[in-house]
């Protein structure tokens, strides 16, 4: 699927041209031929399907048991603490101790006079509240958790109580009310997390650019020149930036994964059904799912730890697979193509030299059409207008196709 490089006037025309019946038909008919070309033998899968059982060298993680016994199940995976380079959650575990309630108004001096729009609500005394409770707690030699005292974003379109969750747009609040946390969230907070606000984002997470004219642009911390990639744009700035070590975002076709990789942190795509959807404006489809972003693999293993699991009456989401006793038998696959469209050689070939797996993925192209399809088919400012437009393009064949496709993946 191709489009223009398109602003002003030649993006309103390009919208309206969609948006209108006839000529709108016409351009996308052209554009959806790809999947409509192409012969899969397998038979659509509409949902993930899992190994039934657990493979050599891993630990079981009961999503039954409570957050605050899974983190320290997973603290227990990772290896001898060894203070390195990036300040991890286990960093602020071991050095906090100037308490919860000092560094939160470190964090509010930063908020109130921002150098970029990082949070699209924030509330400071909340903030203090939640700070002083985790002070108490550790004054008192009761934290929590290895979470208690641990800051972290929550991006607008998951559940915050009291913060409203707006999708980044300027009305989405005045139809839907938050009465209480979003499930994930709902956990974290049992381990002693404290929420600074709701993250900035691109509008309803339908773009990939993290561009926001409603509330500002976030920017990359790295070069404020450039974008920070999107949906989940604040969420990874504010990781990036050093304000908080950790964050959730919501991922269905890269929204995690874009930001993290641009801004160079750890965002973690889970597979559908690993984490309980409840409480975010995104909760639909089969690919959206919550999920943590770190500074480093550690620290989202332990987020993710807490937050993960479905809730007992819902029969769609499944048991998580078991962690890894170790992290360092994990593998990343390489699609040298894209690996190497970057902006510049020497960016490809710095990751090159750390990489020793190549692995060569068929009808990836395709594969990459047919999970627009899938998102676009269930999902229904310029850009989200013009993918909106997109979306209902598609057929029924297509997301037949589209499923045929992922089952073959």
């Amino acid at each position: 699927i191709h489009a223009p490089h398109l602003t002003g006037f030649g993006l309103r025309l390009f919208v309206w041209m969609m948006e209108a019946p006839l000529i709108g038909s016409l351009i996308m008919k052209r554009q959806n031929e790809m999947l409509q070309n192409t012969v899969i033998p397998e038979y659509p899968m509409f949902r993930p399907e899992f190994p039934q059982e657990p493979g050599p060298g891993v630990i079981i993680m009961d999503q039954g048991s409570k957050p605050t016994v899974r983190v320290e199940s997973a603290l227990e995976c990772l290896p001898p603490y060894d203070p390195f380079l990036y300040w991890t959650i286990r960093d602020y575990a071991h050095a906090y101790r100037s308490t919860p309630s000092i560094v939160a108004e470190h964090i509010i001096s930063v908020v109130e006079d921002p150098p970029m729009p990082l949070l699209i609500t924030f509330n400071a005394e909340e903030l203090r509240k939640q700070a002083v409770a985790s002070t108490r707690r550790f004054e008192e030699g009761n934290p929590l958790s290895i979470l208690d005292g641990i800051f972290m974003a929550i991006k607008d379109d998951i559940d915050c109580y009291p913060h409203p969750t707006r999708g980044a747009t300027t009305w989405f609040h005045e139809v839907r009310q938050v009465k209480e946390d979003a499930v994930c969230v709902s956990r974290l907070r049992s381990c002693g997390v404290i929420f600074i606000g709701k993250a900035n984002m691109h509008e309803l997470g339908l773009g990939t650019t993290g561009n926001n004219p409603n509330y500002g642009t976030t920017r990359n911390p790295h070069s404020v020149e450039r974008y920070t990639g999107g949906s989940s744009s604040g969420p990874v700035a504010i990781v990036a930036s050093g304000l908080c070590p950790a964050a959730l975002g919501t991922d269905g076709g890269g929204s995690i994964r874009i930001p993290s990789s641009l801004c160079g942190v750890v965002g973690l795509k889970t597979t559908y059904g690993r984490t309980d959807m409840k409480g975010s404006i995104c909760d639909c489809g089969t690919v959206e799912i919550i999920g943590p972003i770190a500074g480093t693999v550690e620290d989202v293993m332990l987020v993710y730890a807490a937050m993960l699991g479905s809730s007992a009456g819902d029969i769609i989401s499944l048991k998580p697979l078991p962690n890894l006793s170790s992290l360092r038998s994990l593998k990343i696959g390489k699609y040298t193509e894209w690996f190497n469209d970057v902006y510049s050689a020497e960016i490809s070939n710095k990751c090159e030299d750390v990489l020793n797996v190549l692995i060569v993925i068929p009808e990836l192209q395709e594969m990459r059409t047919a999970h627009i399809v899938s998102i676009g088919s269930e999902k229904l400012t310029h850009d989200t207008r013009a993918n909106l437009a997109l979306f209902r393009s598609f057929s029924a064949a297509d997301y037949i196709a589209a499923q045929r496709l992922s089952q073959k993946l």
